[in-house]
């Protein structure tokens, strides 16, 4: 199809989602990936790729979705005991609580995003830690008479020109598991008037999505839909937190944040998972995330950090890691970045790194 009738068409389906009524809470996703057909070695898929520059609908890697499916062990997603989940929330920060350890969720929560319409880019079972690729939220195109009639002939261009993907967090806990989700958008945009040319752009987190992923997510663990209705609408919110505040101690950037170390951990690893770092370990006991982070071209012009990481020709760096460590005293609690050898990190990137926390922990 050549691209000014394709920009036509785009134009027109823009218009008419102008016009539709969608629910609120109407989601109906399609991977925008296909599932990979090559199978790796458990042991070479627990650190993947970076997914933080792959391009929405590039190639998948980790486990293959068939095989991974009818592989895996069959574990019940319905419990007898429905009070064993409970959703959680801190401010705008909501989690579900599950009494039952990681190893008896993972396979019901990979399940679960593959019901929902997703491929997974990045298994990281020992971790506790899975992420979705780029998907569409198809319930989102408006549902017309053009539509029904142009129908599979025109689906390539049949666009919302918004990508969602998902990172899914498991933390243990003394009881059981405490489980994080995450979300990252991306949208279409045009780059000159005439409206022929697009790039795809972040967009801000949607925390309201986030909640609704819990909600379903505590239904496929066995809570009624009732039921988890009543608990995403009625859990009561702690007091709000503070925002981080930059300082510098000795010559080394830093942030302060107002809240003890379980919050602190908490907030610093939903950051860490929204700006999209790679968390390749982590020690909750020692308050560090291992992570990996790749330097920005300045080049670029880009509005933020990630500003245009999906673009297929900018080239970037090596990805270097670094640790982010939380340290609390009493109430408060001190956010540093050291470097690989645990040393702290007074480097422009280490600078970075600590706005771009700072500006999500708004």
């Amino acid at each position: 199809m050549n691209t000014p009738l394709r920009f036509a068409l785009l134009a027109l389906v823009a218009s008419l989602a102008a016009c539709s009524v969608l629910e609120s809470d109407k989601i109906d996703y399609k991977s925008a990936g296909k599932a990979p057909t090559l199978e790796v070695p458990p042991d070479l898929s627990q650190l993947s790729r970076d997914n933080r520059y792959a391009i929405p609908g590039g190639v998948v890697s980790a486990n293959a979705y068939e095989a991974g499916r009818a592989n895996a062990p069959g574990i019940p997603t319905a419990v007898d005991k429905l009070g064993d989940v409970r959703m959680e929330r801190a401010g705008n920060e909501r989690w579900i609580v599950v009494d039952r350890p990681p190893e008896q969720l993972w396979d019901p929560v990979r399940d679960f995003w593959m019901e929902n319409g997703f491929l997974l880019t990045t298994e990281q079972r020992n971790l506790g830690i899975m992420e979705t690729d780029w998907a569409e939220n198809r319930a989102k195109l408006p549902q017309d008479p053009i539509r029904s009639v142009l129908g599979k002939l025109i689906d390539s261009v049949y666009s919302t020109g918004e990508l969602d993907r998902f990172r899914t967090r498991m933390e243990r806990t003394a009881k059981g598991t405490e489980i994080y989700i995450s979300h990252r958008g991306m949208q279409e945009v045009y780059t000159n008037q005439r409206q022929d040319q697009t790039v795809w752009q972040p967009r801000p987190v949607d925390p309201e999505l986030e909640t609704e992923f819990l909600r379903r997510l505590m239904v496929k663990l066995g809570v009624s839909q009732e039921q988890s209705r009543a608990a995403a609408a009625s859990v009561a919110a702690a007091p709000a937190s503070r925002s981080a505040t930059i300082a510098n101690v000795g010559g080394q950037p830093v942030l302060q944040v107002a809240d003890g170390f379980d919050r602190a951990w908490r907030r610093v690893g939903l950051s860490l998972d929204r700006t999209g770092f790679t968390v390749e370990d982590r020690d909750r006991a020692a308050g560090i995330y291992y992570v990996r982070y790749v330097t920005p071209n300045p080049e670029r012009k880009e509005p933020g950090l990630f500003g245009k990481l999906f673009s297929r020709d900018n080239k970037t760096e090596a990805p270097m890691k670094y640790r982010i460590r939380v340290q609390s005293q009493g109430n408060a609690s001190t956010v540093t970045v050291l470097n690989e050898a645990g040393q702290p990190e007074r480097s422009e990137n280490a600078q970075r790194i600590v706005r771009v926390l700072a500006d999500d922990l708004k």
